[in-house]
């Protein structure tokens, strides 16, 4: 709705607006700030706004306007209502224009071990982006990136191979301390036995087929993992793959002046593009590092030719982005295209106190068991409430609770209210979206105000979803749909809605809340519940 409103605007007052929402309900359903153009008019606020409330009055569209302080605020006709209501209830009213093309990549997380709670909120915060993208026309790829080369990956090997030699022969359960510790390492070690044979473990010279096996259980497991809470992915890019292109992705570095040798290591000049010194990319011994496989990605990357790139990082990776921007720029790209989103860590606790680590994962918690303890619903909701940069805190238990004090609760327990409402009347909700147009806009005539503004508020997402995408904020829509909840519950506790004169037109509307209550959900990665 805001976008037809906006355009209505637009056309009658000849400039671009910013609509927004009043503080006051009682000052209308929009407000249109006047102070931005006092320049260009060289008129004062106050004169200005009361030229464009005159203009304003004369469109079927708008009900009232008046002018406060600088502002115009207005309220839009039933009419205009009954249309919006009504095109928001079709199928096919969601579709959108063609937006830019957009490579999503998150989660990331080394296949040396199960996802952590840490991991988690990256990862639903990516799901939820790239469908709040798809939904608004935005051709939205999501990827992987598998670190199955280098170090990592040998140390899990080592792990594997140590464990198994405790299981087969009776050496020490205690893994070296450079190995990954925790049960999974045994586990794995089990399955290999299982798999490979005994063999494995006789001597180091099968640690390549226990890098291998390794790598390709704990990626399965992430997928399995990531398929719990409903995540998955586009395509997967393997690092040990991608280093075939390493020679030619240095070779261009050095066509763009982008390296220099010193010390008999290979350095990225990346001073060059604001980072604080330059960067080894190959150490004495010939090996690149862990740059190097970063460096040959995004040159991968770009060369798929997306308009837009979006990486979601942990927030311990801050000080990587000028590196690989500068790399992308000695690379020959626009470094610009390039969006780095940084999630921070997440402090789990359950009745008050740290959530118990798991033995399986070693001093992790797992992002499985949290799953399973609360739903994947609950988690995904819960970390989709505050903005990925910011620290978040929660206790498990919060999610137990059947009160306005968990989020998720309370925004189920409004739409599930509203498909009792539909059970216990004569009317079918599905119905309402058939309705011809001409019908709808009659039935919303002569609303309360009360009702009015419930329906204004359910009509609102779309500004919410677009605002949420740009600035990469999906905590709006939970901010959002937590307010449209909290409306709701208050028109149901003050107002009677069954057997009376205003039941079929209170449904209508009730029918519009629902709807945006199920839409913002699904675009969170959450189905909303009928019932409760």
């Amino acid at each position: 709705m805001y976008q037809a409103v906006k355009e209505i605007v637009d056309s009658a007052l000849g400039v671009s607006s910013v609509l927004e929402k009043p503080r006051d309900k009682n000052f209308g359903h929009f407000a249109l700030p006047t102070f931005s153009f006092a320049k260009e008019l060289r008129k004062a606020p106050q004169i200005i706004a009361q030229e464009f409330a005159e203009k304003l009055e004369s469109l079927p569209q708008i009900a009232s306007v008046n002018v406060v302080n600088g502002y115009v605020n207005f309220s839009v006709s039933e009419e205009f209502l009954g249309q919006c209501a009504w095109e928001f209830l079709q199928e096919n009213s969601h579709k959108k224009a063609p937006q830019k093309s957009i490579l999503l990549e998150y989660v990331s997380a080394n296949p040396t071990g199960p996802l952590h709670i840490g991991h988690a909120r990256g990862a639903a915060f990516g799901d939820s982006l790239a469908r709040i993208g798809r939904f608004l026309g935005y051709a939205i790829h999501t990827e992987y990136y598998v670190n199955d080369a280098g170090a990592q990956i040998e140390k899990l090997g080592k792990s594997i191979y140590y464990a198994g030699r405790a299981l087969l022969f009776g050496e020490s359960s205690e893994l070296p301390q450079e190995c990954y510790q925790g049960e999974y390492v045994f586990e794995l070690a089990e399955e290999a036995k299982k798999e490979l044979g005994n063999s494995v473990f006789e001597s180091l010279e099968s640690l390549d087929k226990l890098c291998l096996f390794g790598k390709d259980k704990m990626l399965q497991e992430i997928k399995n993992n990531l398929a719990q809470v409903g995540i998955t992915f586009d395509t997967y890019a393997s690092e040990k793959e991608l280093f075939a292109q390493w020679d030619s992705t240095l070779e261009s570095l050095k066509a763009h002046q982008g390296v220099y040798e010193s010390e008999d290591k290979l350095w990225l000049q990346s001073t060059t593009y604001g980072d604080e010194k330059d960067r080894v990319i190959v150490r004495e011994n010939g090996e690149p590092t862990y740059l190097a496989g970063d460096i040959i990605y995004h040159k991968d990357k770009f060369e798929r030719n997306f308009e837009h790139y979006i990486n979601i990082w942990g927030a311990d990776h801050h000080g990587y982005i000028a590196r690989v921007k500068a790399a992308i720029a000695f690379l020959g790209f626009e470094a610009q295209k390039l969006e780095v989103l940084l999630a921070q860590m997440v402090a789990l606790l359950k009745d008050g106190k740290p959530y118990k680590m798991s033995k399986r994962a070693g001093n992790f918690i797992l992002m499985k068991d949290v799953a399973e303890e609360v739903g994947a619903d609950a988690l995904r909701l819960m970390f989709l409430s505050k903005k990925p940069d910011t620290h978040l805190e929660f206790d498990v238990e919060l999610l137990k609770k059947q009160d306005s004090s968990n989020p998720v609760y309370y925004i189920n327990y409004a739409h599930a209210r509203i498909h009792t409402l539909f059970s216990k009347s004569d009317f079918n909700i599905e119905s309402f979206k058939n309705l011809p147009l001409d019908k709808s806009i009659k039935s919303l005539k002569g609303m309360q105000e009360n009702l009015c503004n419930l329906l204004v508020s359910a009509l609102g997402i779309n500004k919410v979803l677009a605002d949420a995408f740009s600035q990469r904020l999906v905590n709006k829509v939970v901010d959002y749909l937590y307010t449209l909840a909290g409306e709701f519950h208050h028109f149901y506790n003050e107002t009677k809605i069954l057997n009376t004169e205003n039941t079929e037109q209170i449904l209508r509307v009730l029918a519009v809340v629902a709807h945006s209550i199920a839409l913002g959900l699904s675009l969170l990665g959450v189905k909303a519940k009928v019932s409760m």
